[in-house]
C-alpha cells in the first residue's frame, strides 16, 4: 500500500490537472458539467436488517443497514421515536480510510444524511411511539441506520443518502408484544412522510459540477450538498474555503430539485 505521503503528491498532481480540464469545459469521465455518473440501486441484501439497501453512483459503492430497537424516548419528546444515524468507512474502501475511531469525514457524512432524513420526516418519528410499558414507563421504536462505506470514488453524500433513503423504504416493523420485539414478525413499513435525496455540487475556478469523483473532489475550491423532496429544498450543507455567489447558489439549487426527481425514479418502495 503506498504511504500517506505518496498518495499526497498524486493528489497535487490530479489536482493541477483536473483544473485545467474544468477550465477547458472539460471533465476527466467526458461527462457534462451537470451530468451524474451511472446510478444504481438494490435493496434487501441483508437479511439480518429490517432494511437494507445498496447504492452505487460511478465506482462509488455505499452500503445502508436499518436496525430497529426499542428504548425510552428524550425525556423532552416523550412520544417520539428516535433515529441515530452513524456512518462507518471500511479500510476496504480507499487508501486514504484506516481502521481505528471514527474519522471527522464519516461524521461529516452521517451527519448530512440525517439532516436530509429528518428535515423532510423522511422517517416519520412522531408515530413511532408504543405507549407505556407495565411500569408505566413510555417506550418508543429507535431506528438504526447503519451507513458502510464499500468503495469511495468521490461523491459519498449522495450515494450515502439514496442508500440510506432506500433503506428506509425497505424495512418492515416487527411486532411488539408484551414487551418484546418478535422479528420474525412485521406489522407493516416504516413510517416516512417523503423522500428525500441528496445533489452534490463541486465548484473549480468559476466552474459548478454535479457528482464530483474523487479525482475532482481533491481539486475542489468548495463543495455543496442539497436535499430535496419533490419540490422544495429541505436541507444544505457547505463544504471548502471557497465561496459562492447568489447566481451560483441558484443554479444549483433549480438543478437539484431536476435531478432529485430524477434520482428519485430509482426508487422502489
Amino acid at each position: 500500500m503506498m504511504s500517506m505521503a505518496v498518495l499526497d503528491v498524486l493528489d497535487q498532481i490530479k489536482r493541477g490537472y483536473i483544473r485545467d480540464m474544468v477550465k477547458q469545459n472539460k471533465r476527466i469521465d467526458n461527462r457534462a458539467f451537470d451530468e451524474y455518473r451511472k446510478v444504481e440501486v438494490e435493496q434487501g441484501m441483508i437479511t439480518s436488517a429490517e432494511g437494507s439497501a445498496r447504492a452505487r453512483i460511478g465506482k462509488s459503492e455505499v452500503l445502508v443497514g436499518v436496525k430497529i430497537g426499542v428504548g425510552s424516548p428524550f425525556p423532552d419528546r416523550p412520544s417520539e421515536g428516535i433515529l441515530m444515524t452513524n456512518a462507518e468507512f471500511l479500510p476496504l474502501a480507499s487508501s486514504t480510510f484506516e481502521s481505528g475511531p471514527p474519522r471527522e469525514d464519516s461524521i461529516e457524512l452521517a451527519r448530512v444524511v440525517d439532516r436530509g432524513i429528518r428535515s423532510a420526516n423522511a422517517v416519520d418519528i412522531a408515530s413511532l411511539s408504543l405507549g407505556e410499558d407495565e411500569e408505566g414507563r413510555p417506550k418508543v421504536w429507535i431506528t438504526f441506520l447503519d451507513i458502510y462505506v464499500i468503495d469511495h470514488d468521490g461523491n459519498l453524500q449522495d450515494a450515502a443518502g439514496l442508500a440510506a433513503m432506500s433503506a428506509i423504504l425497505n424495512t418492515q416493523l416487527p411486532k411488539y408484544e408484551d414487551g418484546q420485539i418478535v422479528r420474525e414478525e412485521k406489522t407493516g413499513p416504516l413510517p416516512s412522510k417523503a423522500t428525500a435525496l441528496s445533489c452534490t455540487f463541486g465548484k473549480i475556478a468559476d466552474k459548478i459540477i454535479l457528482d464530483p469523483c474523487y479525482a475532482e473532489e481533491v481539486s475542489l475550491d468548495s463543495k455543496l450538498t442539497i436535499a430535496t423532496v419533490k419540490d422544495h429544498i429541505c436541507a444544505c450543507q457547505k463544504s471548502g474555503g471557497g465561496g459562492l455567489s447568489r447566481a451560483e447558489l441558484d443554479y444549483c439549487m433549480d438543478l437539484a430539485l431536476k435531478k432529485g426527481e430524477e434520482l428519485r425514479g430509482k426508487l422502489k418502495a
